[in-house]
């Protein structure tokens, strides 16, 4: 029996298709190349924006044929799911499974472990399969309590649950002993890691201790040459205590993505983001001072229910004063069961889409001139891959960069999957274009 995973969306759906791989591996699938070889073809979908919905349905033909050409091909829907989607859904789908029922799926399916006495209390236990060798995804929660106005995380994947200390710990330590070098902590809100807020009572004792800095620093200390990553932050529970760990730090690196979503202050109120653009600034501003060479992204969205020209001309205003290296712009998309679906999308598509541009437009103009200034500077680089003869990778402050190797007798392959030195000859909005040096 073989499987094939489709996965959608963001880093947390991915390592979810990592354990839903430990499992099927668990009882006796291995994996197909391709889909038309897959005897049980899952697809971990997302739910953000329509779009990405769509793009599942543009899936269902394509299963149905396969179906039709094997009686006894499988397939299973999970993933971040809107009610209205599950019953959708259900007439094209064999099983419409809960993530947080991924333990159960060896019982839905009928089989069993092939090593016995395998018990998860929850899915974040199962070890998982990672799709890279040198890149890993941590998740240390799940769930969301914010109910930003927009957002179906908190309706899909339920209220914030963290994992405990020590399976986080013991998975990082695994990972850096295996030779991995970058290290991604995962959750919708991994500043809240620990907190006790609202619904939230699944926090063991300690965790409550722990906070996300303390947490944090528990990775720093792990020995071993590696990076740590996270995301993603709410400005809200940005602490001066997280800002201290990050400037002290040798091994978080200095990326850091705080989404505003918005520059007006009557917006982010109707998006139940619980900050002003003034404390958004002040923020930053500190952030800054204590990490100068901060490379910062966020999120926006643009064409919010009853969003007018002057609120966002705010948001330009403040995308050219906080000169950001990157953004994540998206056009309102309306998701059911959240409590913007009740106000009236009122922004024409049109002026949604006019509005990315000149969003964009912005972010291109800042994001070069940022770019601009790394030019003869020797950065680090962790290698992702080899295109066209170039090496391809992420600086420390995860910026892309394209690398010439003129060094002899250094092959490209060996370098995929480990830390080099280059010196940057050129910049680009989104990306930077260096030599190789030797170290």
């Amino acid at each position: 029996m073989k499987y094939y995973i489709i996965t959608y969306g963001c880093q947390m759906n991915w390592s979810d298709s990592e354990r839903i791989a430990t499992v099927l591996k668990k009882i006796g699938y291995k994996l197909a190349l391709k889909i038309n070889e897959a005897d049980l073809i899952i697809v971990n979908m997302c739910s953000v924006r329509q779009s990405a919905v769509d793009r599942v349905y543009g899936k269902i033909k394509n299963f149905a044929k396969l179906k039709g050409q094997r009686s006894n091909v499988k397939c299973i829907l999970t993933g971040c799911i809107l009610k209205k989607d599950k019953r959708k859904f259900a007439k094209y789908f064999n099983l419409i499974l809960d993530i947080k029922d991924l333990i159960k799926l060896p019982k839905i399916l009928n089989l069993k472990y092939k090593t016995q006495n395998i018990k998860y209390k929850n899915y974040l236990e199962i070890k998982p399969k990672y799709l890279n060798e040198f890149s890993a995804y941590v998740p240390i929660m799940t769930g969301c309590n914010n109910f930003c106005s927009y957002c179906v995380v908190p309706y899909v994947r339920g209220s914030e649950i963290c994992r405990p200390v020590e399976e986080i710990i013991y998975e990082v330590k695994n990972l850096v002993k295996r030779g991995y070098k970058e290290i991604w902590l995962l959750g919708q809100n991994v500043n809240s890691y620990g907190i006790q807020r609202g619904t939230t009572q699944n926090n063991t004792q300690n965790n409550a201790e722990i906070n996300f800095p303390k947490l944090l620093r528990m990775v720093d200390n792990i020995t071993g040459d590696f990076w740590i990553r996270f995301t993603s932050s709410h400005p809200r529970d940005f602490s001066d205590e997280l800002i201290e760990v990050m400037a002290k730090s040798k091994k978080i690196t200095p990326y850091l993505n705080l989404p505003v979503q918005s520059g007006d202050n009557e917006i982010l109120k109707k998006m139940n983001r619980p900050y002003t653009i003034s404390q958004y600034k002040n923020l930053v501003k500190k952030i800054r001072k204590k990490i100068p060479n901060i490379t910062l992204s966020t999120d926006a969205i643009v064409g919010f229910p009853g969003e007018t020209k002057k609120q966002f001309q705010n948001t330009l205003k403040l995308f050219k004063e906080t000169r950001y290296d990157m953004a994540y712009i998206s056009q309102y998309s309306e998701r059911s069961e959240t409590a913007a679906s009740k106000l009236k999308d009122n922004v024409p598509q049109k002026e949604k889409k006019k509005r990315w541009k000149e969003l964009t437009k912005i972010l291109e103009k800042t994001a070069l001139k940022n770019n601009k200034k790394y030019i003869g500077r020797k950065v680090e680089v962790l290698v992702n891959e080899i295109k066209n003869g170039f090496l391809i990778g992420k600086t420390k402050s995860y910026k892309s960069i394209k690398i010439i190797n003129q060094e002899s007798g250094i092959r490209n392959q060996e370098l995929v999957g480990q830390f080099v030195k280059a010196k940057v000859i050129d910049a680009l909005p989104w990306r930077l274009k260096g030599t190789l040096k030797k170290k």
